[in-house]
């Protein structure tokens, strides 16, 4: 990277499970982490926006340690840069921050170090960071996706064509990941499983046929957490109850909460937030659309350079 190169790094939010397809179904949101990256003598991390100030601000930052952890699998140095970093991405609330974080990393990674990743490689890297590619496959190849991690081995297959908006009704208080899964049994039964493997299944079914309203009443009856997680979500149960009659099709908890996600009809998540915010006024409602795209990197100035 030579003086006055710059490029830039645009990562969509996400939201996990829709509730029955548990550490595999994800979706992506256009809500965006950003990075604005320029040639330095130093790493240096300038936050743009007031949540980013929490964080590190050299290479201690969790995203240019997943840089340099990328770099490092490839054998490559990584020549230091300065990051400005925004999100539009609520932390520790069920939208994918910190799967953002791995896949900006990752991108970072792939650009400065000419690595040539392509996006399976991607959501490999990312999806052994992570655990699961839930999160992190939405944010690298947007749309709804549906993966399986086993072992070292991540398969994954997206889809583009879906007729929904979402409304995210967002908690203005915190739930870590490690608090939600803590509430999580260690096993099911055989039984259980099977029946909860057959919501999952008619779930995806029902999404891909266009049949939004089979895919609500499968969102409402997952049995792999919502039913243990509900005690940290007192909220949703009205959101449930409510949603429907404002024209939602499903509600569910986004990833380990403790937002709520709605889809709907496009051109009805107005209506639905309006009707909530009758019942739950303290909560934020963020009206969003479906990410297409996944993640991007696009190139300023001195582009030959890359």
């Amino acid at each position: 990277m030579t003086d006055g190169d710059m490029f830039i790094i645009k990562v969509p939010a996400s939201t996990a499970n829709l509730g029955p397809g548990f550490d595999s179904v994800g979706m992506a949101l256009n809500l965006y982490l950003t990075l604005e990256v320029e040639n330095a003598d130093k790493w240096e991390v300038i936050p743009l926006t007031e949540e980013m100030e929490v964080f590190p601000r050299d290479e201690g930052n969790f995203i240019i340690q997943m840089a340099l952890k990328t770099a490092e699998k490839y054998n490559k140095i990584l020549p230091p840069a300065r990051v400005k970093v925004s999100s539009e991405i609520p932390l520790a609330r069920g939208l994918g921050s910190s799967a953002t974080a791995i896949v900006a990393g990752i991108e970072l990674a792939d650009t400065l170090g000419q690595l040539q990743l392509t996006k399976q490689d991607k959501l490999e890297i990312a999806a052994e960071i992570e655990g699961h590619p839930d999160n992190v496959g939405p944010s690298i190849y947007g749309g709804l996706l549906i993966g399986c991690q086993l072992g070292d081995s991540v398969d994954a297959v997206s889809f583009y064509d879906l007729d929904l908006d979402v409304v995210a009704v967002v908690p203005r208080e915190e739930l870590l990941t490690k608090t939600s899964r803590g509430v999580l049994p260690e096993s099911i039964s055989f039984k259980e499983s099977v029946a909860a493997g057959a919501v999952a299944n008619v779930l995806v079914a029902s999404i891909l046929s266009g049949n939004y309203e089979l895919a609500g009443k499968m969102m409402k009856a997952d049995r792999y957490h919502q039913p243990y997680r509900r005690q940290l979500v007192p909220h949703m149960d009205i959101i449930e109850e409510k949603a429907p009659l404002y024209g939602a099709y499903g509600v569910a908890l986004s990833g380990a909460g403790p937002t709520i996600l709605c889809l709907v009809k496009p051109g009805s998540a107005q209506s639905v937030a309006n009707g909530l915010k009758e019942w739950l006024p303290d909560m934020d409602y963020l009206i969003l659309k479906i990410d297409k795209v996944g993640s991007q990197v696009v190139i300023e100035k001195n582009a030959a350079a890359f």
